[in-house]
């Protein structure tokens, strides 16, 4: 009788224990998702603590926009990076997030960047930096920007160029005079100059307010129009190059996403565009007295590698400027409209294309 109850006994035991298996499979997917959590915060916390001591790094890169300029800062970053001995791949993690020119979307990515835990945040174009900057503020994470036309007027810096916090970079402010001189040289009967420009970008507005600082200087008066989002350049850029005798293009993202949308409204009233920089030239724009952002992701790269490597905190770094401009010519968007270029105009450029490529 007792081995029955025993036997009984442990029956029962055991459908107890097959019951509360059963149970706890049920919950497994919330206790898993948990411990995800847990063990992705250790990892991180881990490759923190890895790149103090030197080993190995993870970082995020917030790009704004997605266009060829931004594009090449991003690659020329990881260059600079590689040149000084952070590779990725081998002691360089890499988190990459494109804006698609949404403020909304350039806070969350920075946000997500700051829950990772990353050792420092590449942020491409002002947008990003101000949303990677505000992100960062109660973190020790650092913010290393690059392509930010006016630090000072996104409340990134000082008027002397130092920093307002745990940030720094390099800035892509437009060579404005190099580029009205070059326009006055083009097209000497012009007189007003169209720019069209996105509203909430900080950058845009600084910009044009030096367009239209030195603009008589050179005979030319600014007509600029503003636009809230993408879907507004179309009639914009219609109605601002009916207006205009030629239009000059910025850094601004939005606008530089939409160039072709631009370049077939002028191409209409039969004016040139002008670019900010070699991949608007590459695809369209006439010409530009404009800057090298491969070189300028690498001048970059190179400042977030002291940081990396603990040799210089990014609130002890001034901004830096890209050195110099350089002249782009494109003869085949300048033959499209029929606009005559100087020969030794057209030989003196830095770099020159007889053909339109459109990525």
């Amino acid at each position: 009788m007792k081995k029955k109850v025993l036997a009984m006994l442990l029956a029962m035991t055991m459908v107890a224990g097959m019951t509360a298996c059963g149970s706890t499979a049920q919950t497994e997917p919330e206790t898993t998702q948990t411990e995800s959590s847990v063990q992705t915060e250790n990892a991180s916390e881990a490759a923190v603590d890895a790149g103090a001591a030197g080993g190995s790094y993870t970082i995020g890169i917030s790009q704004f926009a997605e266009h060829g300029s931004l594009d090449n800062c991003r690659e020329g970053f990881l260059a600079g990076l590689a040149e000084n001995g952070i590779v990725e791949g081998e002691n360089l993690t890499v988190l990459s997030d494109n804006a698609q020119a949404d403020m909304g979307t350039a806070s969350t990515i920075a946000d997500n960047y700051v829950a990772q835990k990353v050792d420092l945040i590449c942020a491409i174009a002002t947008p990003s930096a101000m949303s990677a900057y505000n992100s960062c503020m109660k973190t020790d994470i650092p913010v290393i920007y690059t392509a930010v036309s006016d630090p000072v007027a996104a409340g990134l810096a000082k008027e002397d160029g130092s920093s307002v916090g745990n940030a720094t970079g390099t800035s892509d402010a437009l060579p404005v005079t190099n580029q009205l001189e070059m326009i006055r040289k083009i097209m000497p009967e012009a007189k007003t100059i169209g720019i069209l420009y996105t509203t909430s970008e900080t950058n845009s507005e600084s910009t044009i307010a030096e367009y239209k600082k030195y603009a008589a200087d050179y005979g030319f008066e600014i007509v600029d129009s503003g636009i809230n989002t993408i879907a507004d350049v179309p009639m914009a850029a219609a109605d601002l190059a009916s207006k205009v005798d030629c239009m000059t293009n910025l850094t601004d993202n939005t606008v530089v996403s939409a160039l072709q949308t631009v370049l077939d409204a002028a191409t209409k009233e039969g004016i040139p565009v002008f670019g900010s920089e070699v991949e608007q030239v590459k695809s369209g724009c006439v010409a530009s007295m404009g800057l090298e952002y491969f070189e300028l992701g690498k001048q970059t790269g190179a400042m977030a590698a002291k940081v990396l490597k603990g040799e210089a905190a990014a609130s002890d770094l001034k901004y830096e400027v890209i050195s110099e401009a350089s002249l782009y010519v494109n003869t085949a968007a300048a033959d499209k409209i029929g606009l005559k270029l100087e020969e030794d105009f057209v030989n003196s450029a830095a770099e020159k294309f007889d053909e339109i490529v459109v990525e």
